[in-house]
């Protein structure tokens, strides 16, 4: 498994995380991160269905907490696949109006929510 740095392809200021298995995108974790202000945000969190319980996505995001020491990560997400994980994780959900200037636009996510 290779997980490797991209740019996203929706939003501005976003950054993803590949997890690549066999040349092939299995997931991705999308994600905004101020170093100015040493807070991130994670927008979205996809893994396909083979991968989910293999322990890739806590693999994915303390990837993510590696790449970025110091940094103090928040969520956006509520949906049930991924809000376990989060906990594992202990990225709590990022109230409107708690992140720095810089990441306040990663607060609400593309549907509203």
């Amino acid at each position: 498994m290779e997980l490797l740095p991209s740019s996203a392809l929706e939003g501005a200021g976003e950054e993803c995380l590949l997890l690549v298995h066999i040349r092939k995108v299995v997931g991705r974790v999308t994600y905004r991160a101020c170093d100015e202000c040493a807070e991130g945000v994670i927008t979205e969190v996809v893994l396909d269905e083979p991968f989910r319980d293999c322990g890739l996505g806590t693999r994915a995001l303390s990837h993510l907490r590696s790449q970025h020491p110091g940094v103090t990560w928040h969520t956006t997400l509520e949906k049930r696949l991924t809000r376990d994980l989060l906990r594992r994780m202990r990225i709590p959900k990022a109230a409107v109006g708690e992140n720095c200037s810089h990441l306040r636009s990663a607060v609400v996510t593309p549907d509203g929510s």
